[in-house]
């Protein structure tokens, strides 16, 4: 049997009073794609951040290897010398270059030793383009793309710098279905070629797809290997969370009350004044989960923020909550102070500030709760917060732990804590599991369950349509901004929500 492209012999990684990683193994064979799975906060991110150099060599304990050589790497240029790219799920692209000028910056092609050679260059990233069958036009903006080609632009770039290895962080979770097809079909054709990747995910679905074998780490120890044709998406679960899971989608209907949220007929422009929502109707009742579904670009999102008073200019139809309506020309604190929350899709850049603590983060958006005649009672905020952070049960060392150094599952538990705390009647969930464990998963449909127990509507955006099946008890899927589908939970199935979406 050849040996290894690449080998982690007995890793630990250690921070102040937190071993991240604990004696982790784990090895890549040429032409393998092999899968890291685990829980948030299990080790796969500093392993990554091993592999690719942030963690520099003498900062932790055990070998690494490549092509059989001990890798000593100081920086991320040397993994890069060494033939490793990663692809993180924050694209590392700038919005305002070209593709080709992505594709080769800091190593752009010259001619007379120091001027850009502007025509090879196109020409050259056309060439790999072509290479890997990828729909791209070098001389477009990144900032023009959708988020599925700019993730093809990441591996073309890797690939230009003749990477043997790609480390591959979720790099579906911001994808629509018929993109991550593509992108599955890329990386079997790299494996063909012989490249050897490294995939991490949640989902275990795309990684039963791709893999030849899967790793789990748990609390950062590698806790089970095994050929992916010899285990099961249980087995995996079962290794990733260390207890069996009987239902992943525990959702317990009640009788739902009355109706709380109505959306009669709207028509919705954005700042060009193109339409982009037209006459949607929906409403949602006290205890109930009303799920959104549809392909990217569909208007779920759009809604949402609409609904939130966050995204564009609603020129016919009415909004009422409660009876009452709102106003069109309503903002979002206004909205808020209603009784409707959003969770966003993109925590990072628009749920959390994340230089700053947890607590200060839970309670932004509900200050005027703990203040007094224009005074606020840190007290009265502490305990609060406090109250919040152990319902949620939130993993972190305490409220003065920087919100952005945990998992993301943590993370999205404080975006969810920050719109509780307003007390809201309605809550807006726009893909609330996206790039978050099972376990913490699990967390947020019993959360869900709580709530809707207690009598508030929930309005569920998700591009998975398991998760919109199992947690939602009605249905609405729209293409390009209009609704295309209604389905009792009874109802539905994967094959009738696909046909709505694209019909």
């Amino acid at each position: 049997m050849p040996a290894p492209i690449l080998r982690a012999e007995s890793v630990t990684k250690r921070f102040p009073g937190v071993v991240a990683l604990n004696g982790v193994s784990f090895d890549l064979y040429e032409g393998e794609i092999h899968a890291l799975c685990g829980e948030n906060g299990a080790g796969k991110s500093t392993l990554i951040k091993l592999l690719s150099g942030i963690h520099s060599h003498g900062s932790y304990e055990g070998r690494l290897e490549v092509a059989g050589s001990e890798a000593k790497f100081s920086s991320i240029g040397d993994s890069g010398k060494s033939g490793l790219a990663v692809i993180y799920q924050e694209l590392a692209l700038v919005d305002e270059m070209t593709v080709a000028e992505n594709i080769f910056l800091g190593r752009e092609p010259l001619r007379l030793g120091a001027l850009i050679d502007w025509p090879r260059m196109f020409q050259d990233a056309g060439v790999l383009i072509d290479r890997f069958a990828v729909q791209l036009d070098p001389t477009s903006l990144v900032r023009s793309l959708g988020v599925g080609q700019k993730q093809l632009v990441e591996i073309v770039k890797a690939l230009a710098k003749d990477s043997k290895i790609l480390i591959l962080d979720e790099p579906t979770a911001a994808l629509a279905e018929h993109e991550v097809i593509i992108l599955l079909d890329i990386l079997r054709d790299l494996r063909r070629r012989g490249v050897s990747c490294i995939y991490i995910s949640h989902k275990l679905d795309e990684v039963f797809a791709i893999a030849d074998r899967i790793t789990v780490l748990r609390d950062g120890a590698s806790v089970f290997t095994s050929q992916a044709s010899a285990t099961n998406k249980q087995e995996i679960i079962r290794h990733m969370v260390g207890r069996e899971i009987a239902d992943l989608f525990p959702r317990r209907s009640g009788q739902a009350g009355d109706p709380i949220l109505q959306i009669e007929s709207i028509e919705v422009e954005d700042a060009t004044g193109q339409t982009v929502l037209s006459d949607i109707s929906l409403e949602v009742r006290e205890g109930e989960v009303l799920g959104i579904g549809g392909l990217m670009g569909a208007g779920r999102t759009e809604l949402l923020m609409h609904i939130f008073g966050a995204y564009g200019k609603r020129t016919r139809g009415r909004i009422r909550l409660q009876g009452k309506e709102l106003s069109p020309s309503s903002g979002p604190s206004e909205v808020l102070k209603a009784g409707i929350g959003l969770v966003s899709e993109d925590r990072r850049r628009y749920g959390l500030i994340l230089d700053h603590e947890v607590g200060f983060n839970l309670s932004l958006a509900s200050l005027r709760e703990f203040t007094n005649a224009g005074l606020l009672s840190l007290s009265k905020e502490a305990k609060a917060n406090k109250k919040m952070f152990d319902s949620l049960k939130i993993k972190a060392t305490g409220l003065q732990a920087v919100a952005g150094k945990l998992s993301g599952g943590n993370q999205q538990k404080i975006v969810l804590g920050k719109v509780l705390m307003t007390q809201p009647k309605v809550i807006l969930l726009d893909e609330p599991t996206r790039g978050i464990d099972v376990g913490a998963k699990l967390e947020i449909y019993e959360l869900i369950n709580r709530l809707t127990e207690e009598g508030k509507a929930v309005i569920l955006v998700s591009s998975e349509l398991p998760e919109l099946i199992g947690m939602s008890d009605r249905i609405l899927m729209l293409k390009e901004g209009r609704v295309t589908g209604e389905f009792t939970r009874a109802e539905a199935t994967q094959e009738k929500l696909m046909a709505a979406a694209v019909a």
